[in-house]
């Protein structure tokens, strides 16, 4: 297949390294990404400055193309300037550390993926459960069985596919579990901290504050070991309260 790669670390990122080393071996790869890392961006796309763009080398080889710019943007000028026909399947990862529970509208990795799924094409999005992994070994096992399957059976429109892999072995993996995006949520804090001109000024830190009992929660079957797939959409109407809201009198 034809498949635009992806993330949100950057275009010198480990990660995405080992996926095209992956996925190369029997697709047809193109990679588009961030020229330095753009965690946590979400959804942004860049309006008031130009996108630039620059082709790639690693290890005395052309590598991919960097941009300026934040994940959904890699996304959208890949499918309408770089890629000729467009890809049949767009791979975001992978990801240092996971996106679960309300990270996920965070994430700039899981944002590369709804982009493409906004624009009509099958993506997933796929991290690993450490900021250090051990190995890679697994999350690549894994999406490249994917990849296959989701190119068989295909999505539906404006579905994409949210991967969460355990910082495991592969041996040591429970299996995958089909789950819902969870509710886990972070404890932020601001660090107040003080620069050498006597300038103040603050950090964002946060911690895991609040986990899903749910074993078919992505953050719980994370914890539990299992590889958590869940699927995911744009749309963020709350239809419950759709129809509640109907009988407001306005």
């Amino acid at each position: 297949m034809k498949i635009l790669l992806t993330n949100d670390d950057g275009v010198f990122s480990k990660g995405i390294e080992v996926l095209f080393l992956a996925l190369s071996v029997e697709h047809e790869v193109t990679i588009v990404a961030p020229e330095t890392e753009q965690s946590a961006v979400g959804h942004a796309i860049t309006w008031l400055d130009p996108l630039r763009v620059n082709m790639v080398n690693r290890n005395g080889h052309f590598f991919g193309y960097a941009l300026k710019g934040t994940p959904a943007d890699c996304v959208k000028i890949a499918i309408s300037e770089l890629m000729d026909p467009p890809p049949g399947i767009v791979v975001s990862g992978i990801n240092l550390g996971a996106n679960v529970g309300v990270n996920v509208i965070y994430s700039g990795t899981v944002s590369a993926a709804t982009e493409a799924a906004v624009l009509g094409i099958p993506s997933i999005a796929v991290s690993i459960d450490s900021f250090k992994p051990a190995s890679f070994s697994a999350a690549t096992e894994f999406i490249l069985k994917l990849v296959a399957m989701v190119g068989k059976e295909g999505l539906p429109p404006g579905v994409c596919l949210n991967v969460n892999i355990p910082d495991l072995p592969t041996d040591k993996i429970c299996g995958v579990r089909v789950t819902r995006q969870g509710t886990l949520k972070c404890l932020e804090k601001y660090d107040r901290r003080v620069d050498p001109r006597n300038h103040v000024y603050y950090w964002l830190t946060n911690e895991s504050v609040q986990q899903d009992e749910d074993p078919y929660a992505d953050s719980r079957a994370l914890a539990l070991g299992y590889i958590s797939v869940t699927p995911i959409h744009h749309d963020l109407t709350n239809y419950p309260m759709l129809k509640k809201l109907r009988e407001w009198c306005f």
